[in-house]
């Protein structure tokens, strides 16, 4: 329950309520069941890394360890896929239906240890646990449950065509979903009947090597899916074995550029989910306040750790002065602070690394005259943290207009035709996603055909559904995840 404080009124809440009243701490409580230390999961044991080193994870709300996690070298990652291999042939030759039943097990096996998942998500990663608990989870695990229903259904996802697996699968994921990313992995690859070797992002290692006690008590076939943990030269060594015949990776453009050209001349199949810099473009006809919420959430969301995230808004010009002035108010009730606090809207930057990067983009924006705006913000003393901030006056050329920030910044820039508004959103290497708001379904209907973006959202922004394809153009990547897309992604055809 609310507090009246005594004190006087700080700024940010007394120009929105004139007295403030502040929210007691609601701190989660829950066991994360977190262990000291890490080992691989290999041929379904967890074993010493053969490097015998190991990293830290860090808590990025206060920067303590939380816990070592096993650093494994190419000889792991051989182990791996020796692991897989030998996983292969059992498993691919099981029907459907029980293939299916191993993935019913695993959703229901995080759902009854989703609580403990949150907070450990939360403490690995830095998010609100509002997120973790409310989305991270509970999509997960969506996408086992989705997953296992397709198992046995495999002869209709590509009507007139028989599909079988490819055979043992490389995956990396990204830091910013790191369970969620998991399961948009693993789960169509293992209803296909393929084999997985998955490399977890560096910082954000815990709740993948979790899940791996799920997989153990589910009863998983050793080798059918195998978690490496480490940092780039592991990522490296998984995407770029010759025992792969795909590899999946999530993460920088950067990255998967290097990626593409370590496989180029080779047969490995590829499919890629990169950068972005997504439109969110809004008319004069929009639900201004409904708008409003859906600007906050799709740039404030995971603390813009989101590669689809709203982080250019378009709006149109009669009413720009509006939505900013609302958009403003908004931003100075949002709580930045303990992402353990279920209070809390924006936790902590996943890193002091990323920090860094979203301190220099933003001074580049001062720097190229853009208006900066951040409301009052009490940031705590310890941790990786960065205020909800926002732009001005910003143009096609400024940096923080083109590159990709990865962080609670939004930039804004107006216009004032139809066409203008679909230059500038296509005026990016990007094609990941982009937002529509109007109350016009024709104005919607064009958008959506003329906006070079995988995903479309109307009236809504970071809406997401198992059975619903996702995936970029462009410098954003290729291929899709989810639906009955995704799961094409992980066959052969014939």
């Amino acid at each position: 329950m609310p507090s009246r404080r005594t004190s006087p009124p700080r700024p940010r809440a007394s120009l929105i309520f004139g007295d403030l009243w502040e929210f007691d701490p609601a701190p989660e409580t829950a066991d994360p069941k977190l262990k000291p230390r890490y080992d691989l999961f290999i041929g379904g044991r967890f074993v010493a890394p053969r490097t015998g080193r190991y990293f830290d994870s860090v808590n990025p709300a206060n920067e303590r360890k939380i816990a070592e996690i096993a650093l494994a070298g190419e000889a792991d990652v051989d182990a791996a896929y020796a692991a897989a291999a030998r996983a292969f042939g059992p498993w691919s030759a099981l029907p459907g239906r029980e293939r299916g039943k191993y993935l019913y097990r695993i959703a229901r096996l995080l759902q009854d240890r989703a609580r403990e998942f949150a907070v450990a998500e939360t403490i690995d990663g830095g998010k609100p646990i509002r997120e973790s608990r409310d989305f991270d989870v509970p999509m997960a695990a969506a996408h086992f449950f989705y997953h296992a229903g397709w198992a046995d259904k495999l002869a209709y996802v590509a009507p007139g065509a028989a599909v079988s697996p490819l055979g043992v699968v490389g995956q990396v994921i990204p830091w910013n979903f790191p369970l969620l990313m998991l399961a948009w992995k693993l789960a169509p690859a293992l209803a296909m009947g393929n084999c997985v070797v998955l490399k977890p992002a560096e910082t954000t290692s815990i709740t993948a090597l979790k899940l791996a006690e799920i997989l153990q008590d589910a009863g998983l076939p050793p080798g059918v899916v195998n978690f490496v943990t480490g940092a780039a030269d592991t990522g490296a060594a998984v995407m770029g074995h010759p025992g792969a015949a795909k590899v999946a990776f999530t993460g920088s453009t950067e990255v998967g550029k290097r990626i593409m050209r370590q496989l180029a001349g080779t047969d490995t199949r590829m499919t890629m989910e990169l950068g972005g810099k997504a439109a969110n473009i809004v008319f004069d006809d929009a639900p201004i306040e409904q708008a409003v919420e859906g600007i906050v959430n799709g740039i404030f969301f995971n603390q813009g750790h989101v590669c689809c995230a709203g982080s250019r808004l378009l709006v149109h010009e009669p009413v720009a002065d509006a939505v900013i002035a609302k958009l403003k108010n908004r931003l100075r009730v949002l709580r930045v602070g303990d992402p353990l606090d279920k209070n809390t809207d924006l936790g902590a930057i996943n890193s002091a690394e990323q920090l860094s990067r979203i301190r220099r983009l933003v001074a580049a924006g001062v720097r190229e005259g853009a208006v900066l705006y951040q409301p009052p913000c009490s940031l705590p003393g310890k941790g990786f943290y960065f205020p909800p901030t926002l732009f001005t006056r910003v143009t096609q050329s400024h940096r923080i207009a083109r590159e990709e920030i990865f962080g609670p910044v939004l930039s804004i820039l107006t216009f004032r035709t139809v066409d203008e508004a679909i230059e500038k959103a296509n005026n990016t290497p990007y094609g990941l996603s982009a937002g529509v708001w109007t109350d016009k379904g024709s104005r919607i209907l064009r958008m959506s055909t003329e906006l070079k973006a995988g995903v479309v959202w109307a009236n809504t922004f970071n809406r997401f559904d198992p059975a619903s394809p996702f995936g970029g153009y462009k410098e954003s990547g290729f291929g899709r995840e989810g639906g009955r897309q995704g799961l094409l992604d992980y066959a052969r055809l014939s």
